[in-house]
């Protein structure tokens, strides 16, 4: 069975759930998985890349391109 049909098939199947508590551990379980699979899809940085992004973070430092974490906690209160 390809894996288009068995999710048509488990979608029916949840169409028939009546169970609050059931619905609610799918969506977690679902959740989760979705979580982890994109922990999965991470690539880290090469060597070059890595050293790349010190080099810009020295620049930005000493060009004072930079943001104190006491500002941007302050601009996080504001979003909500």
């Amino acid at each position: 069975m390809d894996i288009q049909t068995r999710k048509i098939e488990f979608i029916q199947e949840f169409l028939k759930v009546q169970n609050e508590e059931l619905i609610y551990r799918l969506e977690n379980i679902l959740k989760k998985e979705n979580e982890y699979s994109k922990d999965e899809n991470f690539e880290p940085f090469t060597v070059e890349e890595f050293n790349e992004r010190i080099d810009k973070t020295i620049e930005d430092s000493k060009s004072g391109r930079l943001t104190k974490s006491s500002d941007l906690q302050e601009k996080m209160k504001k979003w909500g």
